[in-house]
């Protein structure tokens, strides 16, 4: 496969008239300054897909049904009732339906890949499917279907709350015990020949919260070289709660007691010290940011400034799935910061361009939390690919070096116009190759699931 663009963002910086030759997934030739051929798939700007490095898949179905105020203040904690309501619902085959959908939007927004955080395991009450892997199965045929990236991140929750609190009520679905969890994992193992060999499977633990430090520290040793993804003070309750039992914080226990490295994947760490950010960026770790959800979820704001003042690396992920944007994350992290600081063009470490920072730097993150080759235009890298029309309305008056700027800053998703994921061609002029069958079954599954829930 051969393709042309007009203009491409290679890791040398940007490049006109552009021929990528992809072979078996892989960029295995670039060649700029070249002719158009009659082989070339021709497009205009060409970029580096962005992973989206944490999504909860299943809660796309819930969008737009938390919106309403029924207490003297809501939180993530009465949200979180509805998201055990809501699961009661589910079924394998809604997994699927619903999963299926979140990554063809993931992918029509710009994703080339995404971190599937799956912490749901069992049927209603927690009694176990005959395959413990049942749902994470379904991920995987919701994957297959798309030809989106996966990372997929089984994940152990075996505690209700701090100190080891019972599992109750909706998170009978979540909890596996350490054991159960190695049981999981290779069941997740054997059913992954069903997918490209580009797919990664790696291990997630849920929190602090719902994991004891042992079998955290014994999940990361027995995966060593996985990728390793954990949610982490998110919520400044949690904080309080990690920090009366554990004496630390969640960052400062963290810090204390793993081996934080670039294979770990820290999750919103919104809630931090001006000393745990720069701890934390000192160790190479990724921190997933969902600025999207946690603004749904009144989460806060992170120390983004900070972060990436001591060299930082972040991503982001579509999270909840309220609204699966790329362009809307990446604008939603920086205005954040905008508002939160009072200033313009926070995150850029040094001078230059705000929309080529973010961008590159959440492609550069969420690449290396994933454990995927992707993440840049390079020799040798998966082709994850995304072309934009620069001649839209939002974008045909900037110069080439304003684009990422224009399609951070003013852009709407229309202006992605092709994706794909190691070379997946799945999106073509703004379509997903099965969209409609993927659409009118997420349609029937939802009005269905209305219906249950009243």
């Amino acid at each position: 496969m051969q393709v042309f663009a007009n203009n491409a963002r290679l890791s040398s910086g940007w490049a006109a008239n552009v021929r990528i030759s992809i072979e078996q997934g892989v960029i295995n030739a670039i060649h700029p300054q070249t002719a158009l051929s009659p082989k070339d798939l021709h497009v205009d700007t060409l970029l580096p897909a962005l992973p989206n490095l944490h999504s909860h898949s299943f809660q796309r179905a819930m969008a737009g049904m938390s919106e309403y105020r029924a207490k003297d203040r809501e939180s993530f904690w009465t949200w979180r009732e509805l998201l055990y309501r809501f699961l009661d619902q589910l079924g394998p085959d809604d997994f699927k339906a619903i999963a299926a959908m979140a990554f063809m939007e993931m992918q029509k927004a710009g994703y080339g890949s995404v971190g599937e955080f799956h912490y749901v395991h069992h049927q209603h009450r927690g009694r176990p499917y005959d395959d413990i892997a049942e749902l994470s199965i379904r991920i995987l045929e919701a994957a297959a279907e798309t030809g989106i990236g996966l990372t997929h991140l089984p994940v152990l929750y075996s505690h209700g709350g701090v100190n080891e609190k019972p599992l109750s009520g909706g998170q009978l679905r979540f909890g596996n015990t350490l054991e159960q969890y190695y049981q999981l994992y290779e069941s997740c193992a054997h059913h992954f020949g069903q997918l490209p060999s580009d797919a990664r499977l790696g291990i997630a633990a849920h929190s602090l919260r719902a994991v004891s430090g042992a079998n955290l520290s014994a999940l990361a040793k027995e995966y060593a070289d996985h990728p390793l993804h954990i949610h982490i003070a998110e919520q400044t309750k949690e904080v309080e709660e990690i920090t009366a039992a554990y004496g630390l914080s969640p960052v400062q226990w963290l810090l204390q007691h793993q081996d934080v490295s670039p294979r770990w994947c820290l999750i919103h760490a919104t809630h931090m010290t001006d000393s745990e950010t720069r701890a934390l960026a000192q160790t190479g770790a990724t921190v997933g940011l969902c600025p999207i959800t946690e603004a749904n979820l009144g989460d806060g704001v992170f120390k983004g400034s900070q972060f990436i003042s001591a060299n930082g690396t972040y991503g982001v992920g579509s999270d909840s799935n309220i609204n699966i944007s790329l362009i809307e994350e990446l604008r939603t992290l920086e205005y954040s910061q905008r508002l939160f600081h009072k200033e313009r063009n926070v995150m850029v470490n040094g001078i230059g361009s705000t929309g080529e920072a973010i961008y590159l730097s959440a492609a550069k993150g969420g690449a290396q939390a994933l454990g995927r080759a992707c993440g840049s235009i390079d020799v040798g890298q998966l082709a994850d690919l995304v072309a934009i029309d620069s001649y839209d309305a939002a974008l045909c008056a900037l110069s080439r070096d304003q684009i990422l700027d224009g399609l951070v800053f003013a852009a709407k998703d229309r202006a992605v116009r092709d994706v794909w994921s190691a070379g997946r061609h799945m999106v073509r002029a703004g379509h997903h190759v099965n969209e409609k069958r993927i659409t009118e079954r997420f349609r029937a599954t939802v009005l269905n699931l209305k219906d249950r829930l009243r």
